[in-house]
């Protein structure tokens, strides 16, 4: 056989098993490859770093995620802006911001890159069109797309990328109106599989007695900018993209049933929480309510304002990113709507909020 022929043969024969890898790998009427992808971020053994995009605003970060027979671990650092990691041992999360260690409760709506799928597929399917998509390579790696369209207009189109053995997502981007990229998630360099630097993840948990590696302390103080003389970082105010979900929370949840009712959720959320819990600079703890579609969430805070309070900075809608935030005010009350959805959605759902308290 000349020789052009055989090479021909062999590309003909790679394309056709890559093809058949990535058709194996996902298909839409597969609840079990769907739950394959779901479940990869949390059993692969992964480290790389990604690129955070939206708008003009980028960051950088560095990730490390391994799992074995004591449980799952995982550390997340940004690398660009003022130094901020999230770790995770099992269900416990911590946030360092510089050396100030906080323990931060996240919903189980929220979730970081590349963990973007939720466990429960069902509930995501009755509310989005799923689809594959088309072949490409992200950092080195052969993957495929997936195609999350809704079925309606009070929520956006999320397209994700997944690698075709582990099924691990290594690009994700949510699509506005027009085709509008609102933001992006992409690994620019990955490892998979045990070359996974288990000591960078394990140095930074907490021992027994809560307290972190002193090494690694040592060793991040000699690396820090001079910070000498300043106060020591303040948890953010607002929602950060991907280091800790909707907003940073404080104090331990407690579960209550408030008496406030959302009537103008879109079809499909559900309610996973509701809870009363102190946030940043708040003296009196506050209602959230938490509600899910599968991949967008949604909170509602409800907040005791005085008679005095000055709320005008605090009212109407704002932005950043894929988080639209609204406020209004409902009688004696501050009601905020923080979510992952359209502008128009988060104001439908802080007009129907309401107390059928009558106490």
């Amino acid at each position: 056989m000349p020789v052009m022929k055989s090479i021909a043969l062999l590309v003909l024969l790679y394309s056709t098993a890559t093809s058949a890898s990535a058709a194996a790998l996902f298909s839409p009427n597969d609840p079990d490859s769907l739950q394959n992808l779901a479940l990869a971020a949390r059993k692969a053994n992964y480290a790389g770093t990604f690129v955070y995009q939206s708008g003009d605003r980028m960051e950088i970060s560095r990730i490390a995620h391994f799992s074995d027979d004591t449980g799952e671990y995982s550390r997340l650092e940004r690398l660009d802006g003022p130094r901020r990691e999230i770790v995770r041992r099992n269900n416990e999360t911590w946030c360092y911001l510089g050396e100030r260690r906080v323990r931060v409760d996240l919903s189980q709506s929220e979730r970081e890159f590349p963990d973007m799928l939720p466990k429960q597929l069902a509930l995501m399917k009755e509310n989005y069109t799923v689809s594959g998509g088309e072949e490409s390579r992200v950092a080195g790696f052969p993957v495929r797309a997936i195609l999350f369209r809704p079925k309606d207009d009070l929520r956006y189109t999320h397209k994700m990328w997944a690698e075709d053995g582990s099924g691990l997502l290594l690009k994700t981007e949510v699509i506005g109106k027009r085709g509008r990229i609102i933001e992006q998630y992409t690994f620019t360099q990955l490892s998979l599989g045990d070359g996974v630097d288990r000591q960078w993840v394990e140095e930074s948990m907490p021992d027994a007695a809560g307290k972190r590696d002193a090494g690694q302390a040592k060793r991040n103080a000699r690396s820090a900018p001079s910070d000498a003389g300043k106060p020591p970082p303040e948890m953010p105010a607002g929602p950060d993209p991907h280091m800790t979900g909707h907003m940073p929370m404080m104090g331990k949840p407690v579960p209550v049933v408030s008496g406030w009712q959302v009537s103008g959720l879109p079809s499909g959320f559900k309610k996973i929480t509701e809870v009363r819990r102190k946030l940043p600079g708040k003296d009196a703890p506050v209602v959230q309510l938490v509600f899910s579609d599968g991949l967008a969430g949604i909170s509602v805070f409800i907040e005791k304002i005085g008679s005095d309070a000055d709320t005008d900075d605090r009212e109407g809608l704002s932005s950043q990113g894929l988080i639209q935030a609204y406020g209004k005010l409902v009688g004696d009350y501050l009601v905020t709507v923080i979510g992952e959805v359209p502008p128009r959605t988060v104001m439908q759902v802080a007009d129907s909020v309401r107390n059928t308290d009558s106490k």
